[in-house]
């Protein structure tokens, strides 16, 4: 099992911010695994940090993604079923990074003119839509 965080993070404008993973150049939401010791929360903010330079200041658990069709295979060969806990990114600070350690590349896309996506994100993003305040449990 891999615990951890995705953060949705959406501009006034309603563009989405989404970073490229430097190791496989896919375009992704940032989120990560949770370190031991470390609460969910500071994971998020840490996640989110690390990859965007932004600091969480405020956010919302819209979902839990824990269902077997969640089951990956990392870049290792190990395989994992995901854990997620979506957030809705509500209020941040600091200014956009573009490349860090981890990304090569982090920027808002209108909804209309994102790049290719995999289904979990598109499925995170049609679950950000639907949310009416009740934890979407998948």
């Amino acid at each position: 099992m891999t615990p951890g965080p995705r953060a949705v993070i959406v501009n006034d404008a309603g563009d989405v911010l989404l970073v490229r993973r430097s190791d496989d150049s896919t375009w992704v939401m940032p989120a990560g695994g949770l370190e031991l010791g470390e609460s969910i929360w500071d994971a998020l903010v840490r996640e989110v940090h690390e990859e965007t330079g932004l600091v969480v200041e405020a956010a919302t658990p819209i979902a839990l993604y824990t269902g077997p069709r969640y089951w990956f295979t990392n870049a290792f060969g190990g395989e994992h079923q995901m854990f997620a806990v979506v957030f809705r990114v509500d209020r941040w600070s600091g200014s956009l990074v573009a490349r860090t350690d981890e990304t090569s590349d982090a920027r808002f896309f209108a909804r209309d003119e994102l790049p290719e996506l995999r289904p979990v994100y598109q499925e995170t993003l049609a679950d950000l839509d639907a949310f009416d305040g009740t934890l979407i449990l998948k």
